[in-house]
Protein backbone atom coordinates (compact mmCIF):
# COMPACT_ATOMS: atom_id res chain seq x y z
CA UNK A 1 0.00 0.00 0.00
CA UNK A 2 1.30 3.38 -0.86
CA UNK A 3 1.85 6.08 1.36
CA UNK A 4 -1.35 7.58 -0.39
CA UNK A 5 -3.54 4.41 -0.39
CA UNK A 6 -2.71 4.30 3.56
CA UNK A 7 -3.77 8.17 4.09
CA UNK A 8 -7.25 7.68 2.17
CA UNK A 9 -7.59 5.02 4.35
CA UNK A 10 -7.03 6.24 7.36
CA UNK A 11 -9.48 9.65 6.47
CA UNK A 12 -12.19 7.04 5.41
CA UNK A 13 -11.51 5.13 8.61
CA UNK A 14 -11.62 8.01 10.62
CA UNK A 15 -8.42 8.14 12.04
CA UNK A 16 -7.44 11.33 10.80
CA UNK A 17 -8.83 14.26 9.70
CA UNK A 18 -9.52 15.87 6.21
CA UNK A 19 -7.19 19.08 7.28
CA UNK A 20 -4.67 16.86 8.88
CA UNK A 21 -4.58 14.74 5.83
CA UNK A 22 -4.24 17.82 3.56
CA UNK A 23 -1.13 18.38 6.27
CA UNK A 24 0.18 14.92 5.65
CA UNK A 25 -0.25 15.71 1.78
CA UNK A 26 2.39 18.59 1.94
CA UNK A 27 5.23 16.30 2.61
CA UNK A 28 4.28 13.15 0.18
CA UNK A 29 7.11 12.47 -2.43
CA UNK A 30 7.81 14.02 -5.49
CA UNK A 31 7.86 12.86 -8.86
CA UNK A 32 11.67 11.61 -9.71
CA UNK A 33 12.63 11.43 -13.40
CA UNK A 34 16.54 11.53 -12.44
CA UNK A 35 17.65 14.60 -14.02
CA UNK A 36 14.46 16.41 -12.74
CA UNK A 37 12.61 15.77 -9.67
CA UNK A 38 9.07 17.85 -9.97
CA UNK A 39 7.33 19.02 -7.21
CA UNK A 40 3.71 18.53 -7.16
CA UNK A 41 2.74 19.09 -3.78
CA UNK A 42 4.04 23.07 -4.23
CA UNK A 43 0.72 24.49 -5.27
CA UNK A 44 -0.75 22.91 -1.86
CA UNK A 45 2.18 24.08 0.86
CA UNK A 46 2.16 27.58 -1.38
CA UNK A 47 -0.22 28.20 -3.01
CA UNK A 48 0.75 28.40 -6.09
CA UNK A 49 2.74 25.42 -8.54
CA UNK A 50 6.17 24.74 -9.75
CA UNK A 51 7.14 26.43 -12.41
CA UNK A 52 9.82 24.88 -14.97
CA UNK A 53 12.99 27.75 -15.09
CA UNK A 54 13.91 27.18 -19.10
CA UNK A 55 17.59 28.32 -19.14
CA UNK A 56 19.78 25.39 -19.20
CA UNK A 57 17.17 22.76 -19.66
CA UNK A 58 16.95 21.06 -23.05
CA UNK A 59 13.80 20.68 -25.61
CA UNK A 60 13.87 17.34 -24.63
CA UNK A 61 14.18 17.63 -20.67
CA UNK A 62 11.25 20.44 -20.83
CA UNK A 63 9.24 18.05 -23.06
CA UNK A 64 9.50 15.43 -20.46
CA UNK A 65 8.66 17.45 -17.31
CA UNK A 66 5.63 19.29 -19.20
CA UNK A 67 4.66 15.22 -19.79
CA UNK A 68 4.65 14.69 -16.35
CA UNK A 69 2.94 17.82 -15.32
CA UNK A 70 -0.33 17.64 -17.96
CA UNK A 71 -3.56 17.68 -16.21
CA UNK A 72 -2.60 19.99 -13.36
CA UNK A 73 -3.91 23.41 -13.03
CA UNK A 74 -1.57 25.95 -15.07
CA UNK A 75 2.27 25.01 -16.00
CA UNK A 76 4.68 27.86 -16.32
CA UNK A 77 7.94 28.06 -18.63
CA UNK A 78 9.85 31.17 -17.42
CA UNK A 79 12.70 32.59 -19.78
CA UNK A 80 11.25 30.64 -22.53
CA UNK A 81 11.79 31.31 -26.33
CA UNK A 82 10.32 30.71 -29.37
CA UNK A 83 11.46 27.02 -30.02
CA UNK A 84 10.31 25.85 -26.66
CA UNK A 85 7.19 27.43 -27.12
CA UNK A 86 6.68 25.23 -30.34
CA UNK A 87 8.02 22.26 -28.91
CA UNK A 88 5.22 21.90 -26.06
CA UNK A 89 2.23 23.80 -27.61
CA UNK A 90 0.27 20.88 -28.72
CA UNK A 91 0.95 19.28 -25.22
CA UNK A 92 -2.30 21.22 -24.26
CA UNK A 93 -4.01 25.12 -24.19
CA UNK A 94 -0.45 27.01 -24.70
CA UNK A 95 0.03 30.60 -24.92
CA UNK A 96 3.36 32.46 -25.07
CA UNK A 97 3.70 35.82 -23.68
CA UNK A 98 6.70 36.81 -26.23
CA UNK A 99 7.33 40.60 -24.33
CA UNK A 100 8.44 38.55 -21.36
CA UNK A 101 9.56 35.36 -22.93
CA UNK A 102 7.15 33.30 -20.66
CA UNK A 103 4.92 30.18 -21.55
CA UNK A 104 1.64 29.24 -20.27
CA UNK A 105 -0.12 25.85 -20.34
CA UNK A 106 -3.59 25.74 -19.02
CA UNK A 107 -6.47 28.31 -18.57
CA UNK A 108 -5.31 31.95 -16.51
CA UNK A 109 -7.10 31.81 -13.18
CA UNK A 110 -10.10 33.62 -12.47
CA UNK A 111 -9.79 36.66 -10.70
CA UNK A 112 -9.88 36.75 -6.85
CA UNK A 113 -8.76 39.73 -5.42
CA UNK A 114 -10.49 43.17 -5.15
CA UNK A 115 -7.05 45.01 -4.69
CA UNK A 116 -4.54 45.62 -7.81
CA UNK A 117 -1.12 44.98 -7.94
CA UNK A 118 0.44 48.22 -9.80
CA UNK A 119 3.95 47.36 -12.18
CA UNK A 120 6.15 50.33 -12.36
CA UNK A 121 9.41 50.38 -14.58
CA UNK A 122 11.62 53.06 -14.84
CA UNK A 123 12.43 52.83 -18.77
CA UNK A 124 10.96 50.95 -21.70
CA UNK A 125 14.04 48.84 -21.35
CA UNK A 126 12.88 47.27 -18.43
CA UNK A 127 9.32 46.36 -19.66
CA UNK A 128 10.27 42.45 -20.45
CA UNK A 129 11.10 41.87 -16.69
CA UNK A 130 8.51 44.05 -15.44
CA UNK A 131 5.95 42.03 -17.60
CA UNK A 132 7.08 38.78 -16.93
CA UNK A 133 5.84 40.41 -12.79
CA UNK A 134 2.75 41.12 -14.24
CA UNK A 135 1.45 38.43 -16.40
CA UNK A 136 3.10 36.08 -13.33
CA UNK A 137 0.39 37.59 -10.87
CA UNK A 138 -2.44 37.93 -13.55
CA UNK A 139 -2.22 34.44 -14.39
CA UNK A 140 -2.52 33.63 -10.81
CA UNK A 141 -5.96 35.18 -10.69
CA UNK A 142 -4.77 38.78 -9.44
CA UNK A 143 -5.73 42.47 -11.28
CA UNK A 144 -2.76 44.16 -12.09
CA UNK A 145 -2.26 47.75 -13.67
CA UNK A 146 0.81 49.32 -15.35
CA UNK A 147 2.74 52.17 -14.91
CA UNK A 148 5.83 52.12 -17.71
CA UNK A 149 8.28 54.56 -18.45
CA UNK A 150 8.41 57.26 -15.58
CA UNK A 151 11.93 56.94 -14.21
CA UNK A 152 13.89 59.58 -12.62
CA UNK A 153 15.27 61.25 -15.30
CA UNK A 154 11.56 62.91 -15.50
CA UNK A 155 10.53 62.32 -12.14
CA UNK A 156 7.57 64.65 -13.03
CA UNK A 157 6.45 61.49 -14.97
CA UNK A 158 5.74 59.48 -11.68
CA UNK A 159 4.57 62.03 -9.78
CA UNK A 160 1.67 62.84 -11.98
CA UNK A 161 0.51 59.11 -10.91
CA UNK A 162 0.30 59.50 -7.11
CA UNK A 163 -3.40 58.23 -6.88
CA UNK A 164 -2.29 55.26 -8.95
CA UNK A 165 0.09 54.85 -6.56
CA UNK A 166 -1.24 55.52 -3.27
CA UNK A 167 -4.12 53.26 -3.92
CA UNK A 168 -2.12 50.26 -4.68
CA UNK A 169 -2.02 47.01 -2.73
CA UNK A 170 1.18 46.52 -3.37
CA UNK A 171 4.00 48.15 -6.06
CA UNK A 172 6.62 46.26 -7.91
CA UNK A 173 9.09 48.56 -9.26
CA UNK A 174 11.64 47.43 -11.93
CA UNK A 175 14.66 49.32 -12.84
CA UNK A 176 18.66 49.31 -14.55
CA UNK A 177 20.91 51.63 -14.22
CA UNK A 178 21.26 53.23 -11.19
CA UNK A 179 17.98 51.88 -9.47
CA UNK A 180 16.79 54.49 -7.76
CA UNK A 181 13.06 54.60 -8.60
CA UNK A 182 11.98 51.75 -5.96
CA UNK A 183 13.36 53.88 -3.03
CA UNK A 184 11.80 57.30 -4.17
CA UNK A 185 8.40 55.42 -4.61
CA UNK A 186 8.57 53.49 -1.12
CA UNK A 187 9.40 57.11 0.37
CA UNK A 188 6.08 58.57 -1.36
CA UNK A 189 3.46 55.90 0.02
CA UNK A 190 2.45 53.61 2.53
CA UNK A 191 2.11 50.86 0.13
CA UNK A 192 4.73 47.99 0.08
CA UNK A 193 7.15 48.20 -2.79
CA UNK A 194 8.82 44.63 -3.76
CA UNK A 195 12.09 46.47 -5.91
CA UNK A 196 12.75 44.29 -9.25
CA UNK A 197 16.65 45.36 -10.17
CA UNK A 198 17.12 44.33 -13.86
CA UNK A 199 20.43 43.90 -16.31
CA UNK A 200 19.36 46.81 -18.13
CA UNK A 201 22.76 49.71 -18.17
CA UNK A 202 26.02 50.63 -19.45
CA UNK A 203 29.10 48.99 -18.24
CA UNK A 204 29.59 50.05 -14.99
CA UNK A 205 26.30 49.01 -14.25
CA UNK A 206 27.79 45.55 -14.62
CA UNK A 207 24.65 44.03 -15.46
CA UNK A 208 22.14 45.11 -12.83
CA UNK A 209 24.71 44.05 -9.98
CA UNK A 210 24.66 48.38 -9.71
CA UNK A 211 20.79 48.62 -9.65
CA UNK A 212 20.06 46.15 -6.99
CA UNK A 213 23.13 47.36 -4.37
CA UNK A 214 21.56 50.52 -4.90
CA UNK A 215 18.19 49.21 -3.42
CA UNK A 216 19.77 47.24 -1.16
CA UNK A 217 21.15 50.31 0.55
CA UNK A 218 18.22 52.14 0.17
CA UNK A 219 17.03 53.96 3.79
CA UNK A 220 13.48 54.38 2.55
CA UNK A 221 11.87 51.82 4.90
CA UNK A 222 8.66 49.34 3.45
CA UNK A 223 10.68 48.15 0.73
CA UNK A 224 12.24 44.64 -0.32
CA UNK A 225 14.33 43.22 -3.34
CA UNK A 226 14.68 40.38 -4.94
CA UNK A 227 17.36 39.40 -7.95
CA UNK A 228 18.44 40.58 -10.56
CA UNK A 229 15.81 40.10 -13.64
CA UNK A 230 13.78 37.93 -11.24
CA UNK A 231 9.93 39.07 -12.55
CA UNK A 232 8.52 35.65 -11.38
CA UNK A 233 9.81 35.86 -8.20
CA UNK A 234 8.00 39.13 -7.66
CA UNK A 235 5.12 37.85 -9.39
CA UNK A 236 4.64 35.74 -6.79
CA UNK A 237 5.39 37.42 -3.54
CA UNK A 238 3.22 40.55 -4.80
CA UNK A 239 0.23 37.95 -5.57
CA UNK A 240 0.72 36.00 -1.96
CA UNK A 241 0.77 39.77 -0.35
CA UNK A 242 -2.39 40.51 -2.28
CA UNK A 243 -4.45 37.41 -1.32
CA UNK A 244 -3.41 37.94 2.24
CA UNK A 245 -4.64 40.99 1.83
CA UNK A 246 -8.39 40.04 1.19
CA UNK A 247 -7.71 37.74 3.95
Amino acid sequence: MTKLQHLLENIRAGNITIEEGLKILEDLPFLDLDDAKIDFHRELRKGFPESIFAPGKTLSQIRKIVEHMVGKDIIVITKANREIYESVKDMGKSTFFEKCNLILIGEQKKKKTTGYILVVTAGTSDVPIAEEAAVTAEILGDTVKRLYDVGIAGIHRLLSHKELLAQARIIIAAAGMEGVLPGIITGLVSTPVIALPTSIGYGTGIRGLSAILTMLNSCAPGMVVVNVDNGYGAGIFAHQINVMGEK
